[in-house]
């Protein structure tokens, strides 16, 4: 019998047909829809006369456009509360399985919720209008972002349009040393292929740095996986997931549940089953991470200095590279470590689980955060994190060094719910993109763990979470 990959067995248990050309139809088991993509989907339905095809597929809910602050008094942005109270309209209309509309106890950030919720299962095709759909490949599920277009299609459909990518194993072997976590890990593989270095590949993260790994850093690591350039990323199902899931609210019961997984237990590639391409990384040897550009591959240990351009050869590259650091103010060989920063953002889709924040506040318990520093801001990725927090005294310890503690949703992660950074401001983020603008325009977005994060709050500047004192 042939060897599979996890990702081989996904796609083919799924797969509606394929042509000779490589054009496939792939079914999908679960939809996932937010307010930014889905207005122009449910209107092209309605254009053609199409109902939702399986709306008990869907888990709906606004979480770009929502503000994390002044909930009482609603939405004020005109554009956000239009496209909240859109989805409003559309979902109601369709009878989806489950929607979460803004206030609700558990609305959040999607890619929080629907794993806490048991929506996201092992074994599942799992779609949304989202790029970072790719977090659920934690629980062996094949996940990925889609356009507006194909989120018509699914709505419409139930299936995809797409073709077969190749495979890349990301191997983490070894204990990450003090401070280092999945973000660092993460942001690690992204600087040594780059950006577009696993364009056409659905990454497969494996090894015992991974295997030791909690669920919520296992969704860190995959969340990152787009910024490698990998629509997908995957890790076999273990007891770790099982127990992860078990007792979920859409997780199965009984015998059901038995039965589920006893198949589940198969998610997993087979021995030497062979990928396209491995890279291998040494966990023990990583630092801690920084960001120090306009794209997630510009970083470096935060032990390092900016690089200089003219130490790059290509020329396109070293181009891209000035115009980085003319954006972020920054000059070559200029040490991250002390560097200032005017705002400190933790949460996102990438790291505002109960489990990032524990360790953000270990930081900070007792101290305050520096007076150079405008603004620090903490939001949860959902209503339940944030009630788990808050029963453990989080809240109260993030308020006493002198944080905010907000409302859940995407917050400062974009510039599209009033949490912006702004012009020339420097802020060390959570997030997982570091686009020009992207947290505001202007504004200048060093990405890190919630560990660095929370240190930069106190100090003021960048730190070595591994080597700072308190």
């Amino acid at each position: 019998m042939m060897q599979k990959t996890l990702y081989s067995k996904l796609w083919d248990s799924h797969l509606v047909r394929e042509s000779d050309d490589g054009h496939a139809l792939l079914y999908i088991d679960r939809h996932l829809v937010h307010e930014v993509t889905s207005p122009q989907a449910f209107d092209g339905l309605r254009l053609h006369g199409r109902a939702v095809w399986r709306p008990d597929s869907i888990i709906a809910m606004p979480d770009h456009n929502t503000p994390t602050t002044g909930w009482e008094h609603g939405i004020a942005d005109d554009l956000s509360r239009e496209q909240v109270n859109t989805l409003d309209r559309n979902v109601r209309d369709s009878g989806v399985l489950a929607y979460f509309p803004f206030g609700d106890k558990a609305q959040g950030i999607l890619h929080v919720v629907a794993p806490e919720l048991g929506a996201t299962l092992p074994g599942m095709t799992i779609v949304c209008g989202d790029s970072h759909t790719s977090t659920h490949g934690a629980f062996a599920a094949l996940a990925f972002g889609i356009g507006t277009s194909e989120v018509e299609h699914v709505l419409a459909t139930q299936t995809l349009e797409m073709k077969r990518e190749r495979t890349m194993e990301v191997r983490l072997d070894g204990t990450p040393r003090a401070g280092v976590t999945a973000k660092d890990l993460a942001l690690s593989l992204i600087g040594e292929i780059g950006a577009a270095g696993a364009v056409g590949y659905a990454i497969e993260f494996s090894g015992s740095a991974v295997s030791a790994m909690s669920m919520e850093a296992r969704m860190t690591l995959c969340n990152m996986a787009i910024e490698a350039g990998a629509r997908t990323g995957l890790i076999a199902f273990d007891d770790v997931t099982l127990q992860y899931l078990k007792g979920r609210p859409y997780a199965p019961t009984g015998r059901q549940w038995d039965a589920a997984v006893t198949q589940w237990r198969l998610l997993r590639s087979d021995p030497n089953s062979q990928f396209d391409r491995t890279v291998s990384i040494d966990a023990a040897a990583i630092r801690p991470q920084v960001t120090w550009g306009t794209s997630p591959d510009m970083v470096v240990s935060i032990e390092e200095t900016v690089p200089d351009p003219i130490n790059e050869r290509d020329p396109q590259r070293r181009q891209s590279l000035e115009r980085a650091l003319a954006y972020m103010g920054l000059h070559p060989k200029t040490a991250l470590i002390g560097l200032a920063v005017d705002q400190v953002f933790i949460g996102s889709c990438t790291n505002a689980r109960l489990e990032d924040l524990r360790a953000a506040a270990a930081v900070v318990r007792g101290l305050r955060v520096s007076p150079a520093v405008k603004r620090a801001i903490v939001v949860p990725g959902s209503g339940a994190v944030r009630r788990a927090a808050e029963a453990e005294g989080l809240d109260a310890i993030f308020l006493e060094a002198g944080f905010e503690w907000r409302r859940p949703g995407c917050s400062m992660c974009l510039a599209m719910n009033g949490d912006q950074l702004m012009p020339g401001e420097r802020c060390a983020s959570t997030s997982n993109r570091n686009f020009e603008g992207r947290q505001g325009l202007g504004g200048r977005s060093h990405l890190m763990s919630p560990s660095m994060a929370a240190a930069a709050a106190i100090e003021g500047r960048l730190v070595d979470i591994g080597a700072w004192g308190r």
